[in-house]
């Protein structure tokens, strides 16, 4: 369970099964229990895995799991993968019982169908529901109440009721605690809100670089609103945050359903104008920016390589908190924007980080390759009379019978000179086959194909060198040739 306020918190399911193991005489050896964690992934579900590798592995003491209901396996955007466990734990000689489902959970056509369905509302429940949230977080936004992270320097967090009466500053790390109550940002202390005003007349009425200010600043014994001295850095953060105007902006950054955590566009931002006092006039601010965005803008490549050299031999490396430190120069998101990554643009200065990032061109290299490399296997499939498409669901179905994952393996040189492959299986989607590519020496090419059946491999992540034994060798081919063959369909002339 994700929360306490819900049916669903451990001590109610905990009264529901031991209810169900009285009626049923059965006696519960052992409980596994994920309280407060989200149902969206395995990950985290600690109690879950424990309990899988229990029944897998042949530990268990147990002949039955008794599980609250359906959704209680997790809420996966993949309904496929609350079935799999449950499947796995059946094929292990385990069996299961749903305590507070209407039906019986006896393999018939009627737990079956219902079982899907509600896997699907589990998920379909995720979705509205984090819909739900984004929408009442914007809503919040636009009302011009802080949802989460710090005030920062020069303003202060207000606890406000329902009415919008206030109640009390928040000290850093203090939390509102209901669930009426909300949180607007208001001006701090009056030397702070000076120095706000002060940062920015610096900058842009008199001049001053960040650096400038900072040392100023720290002359003074000023201090951040975190204790530590001025940097060019956080002076930067300050002069380019809009919640000094009195904007709220929420949405810099998305990570929903548990997913990717993606860096939004700026155009994405949820903006609300005008929800708290401004420290500085909109014009300073825009001022500000207006500067800032002009150093970068009037520089070549070449004037910003040039930069980069100098600072590279002035430091003896390179990282993007040292380009941002770094007086005159554009910022490391610039140098990213400009030239494609920072990585590019260390090696047109001749840098190259202790850490080998080459990983991360290969795998660029290696996403660019993919579509090209799934065509080729879906014609293959075609040429050889077998049928293939993708579902709404985003997975490859083959033949209307077996689901299909194709993976590229990159190839890892170890010091020593050998070889390893790492395999990450599609667990959001748990197919039924899944065909590795596995690249050469330079991940130029491929090298060979292992076809991976789920019922023999399973989705743990599997390494693979150069020699693997009889086991996976088995599933290794020098071209995606089993793949057709198992797709070829012959036409039934004769029954006898």
């Amino acid at each position: 369970m994700s929360t306490d306020h819900q049916r669903y918190s451990t001590e109610n399911q905990s009264e529901a099964l031991q209810a169900y193991a009285a009626r049923r005489g059965m006696d519960i050896v052992r409980s596994y229990t994920d309280a407060g964690k989200s149902g969206l992934r395995l990950e985290g579900r600690d109690a879950l895995k424990a309990l899988i590798e229990t029944i897998t592995t042949g530990q268990a003491d147990f002949t039955a799991l008794l599980v609250y209901d359906v959704s209680r396996w997790g809420r996966f955007q993949d309904a496929d993968e609350s079935a799999y466990y449950e499947y796995i734990c059946r094929r292990s000689g385990v069996s299961i019982h749903y305590c507070a489902e209407p039906f019986e959970n006896d393999g018939g056509p009627i737990a079956t169908i219902v079982k899907s369905v509600k896997r699907a509302m589990a998920g379909e429940y995720s979705r509205e529901l984090s819909n739900k949230v984004f929408t009442g977080q914007c809503r919040l936004i636009e009302k011009g109440f802080r949802q989460g992270g710090p005030a920062g320097f020069g303003l202060r967090r207000l606890l406000i009721d329902q009415h919008g009466l206030p109640k009390g500053p928040l000290a850093r790390g203090e939390h509102k605690c209901l669930q009426t109550d909300r949180v607007i940002l208001v001006p701090g202390p009056a030397e702070e809100v000076e120095t706000v005003r002060r940062i920015y007349r610096d900058f842009v009425e008199n001049g001053l670089s960040e650096t400038d200010i900072a040392t100023a600043l720290n002359r003074q014994g000023l201090k951040t609103d975190l204790g530590r001295a001025w940097t060019r850095g956080t002076i930067h953060q300050l002069l380019i945050n809009e919640k000094y105007i009195g904007t709220n902006v929420w949405n810099r950054v998305s990570f929903k359903l548990k997913k990717t955590r993606i860096r939004n566009d700026p155009q994405q931002w949820v903006r609300a104008p005008n929800s708290f006092p401004a420290l500085v006039e909109p014009s300073q601010f825009a001022a500000a920016a207006h500067r800032i965005a002009a150093r970068s803008a009037r520089l070549s490549d070449q004037d910003m390589l040039q930069a980069l050299e100098r600072l590279l031999t002035a430091q003896g490396a390179l990282s993007g908190l040292i380009i941002d430190e770094a007086e005159g120069l554009p910022s490391s998101h610039a140098y990213a924007s400009r030239f494609g990554s920072l990585l590019r643009a260390y090696r047109l200065v001749g840098y190259h980080p202790r850490r080998d990032y080459r990983y991360i061109e290969i795998n660029k290299r290696l996403r660019a390759m993919y579509p090209a490399l799934v065509d080729a296997i879906v014609q293959g499939i075609r040429d050889a009379g077998g049928q293939i498409h993708e579902t709404a669901a985003g997975e490859l179905r083959l033949n209307h019978e077996l689901t299909l994952s194709l993976v590229i393996a990159r190839c890892h040189a170890l010091p020593s000179g050998r070889l390893r492959w790492r395999i990450r299986f599609d667990t959001s989607r748990i197919p039924d086959l899944t065909l590795v590519i596995r690249m050469d020496p330079r991940n130029r090419r491929a090298l060979d194909y292992f076809l991976l059946p789920l019922i023999e491999i399973g989705t743990a992540q599997l390494r693979l060198e150069e020699e693997n034994g009889l086991a996976l060798e088995a599933f290794r081919s020098d071209t995606p040739a089993p793949l057709f063959q198992l797709a070829r369909r012959q036409p039934l002339e004769e029954i006898a």
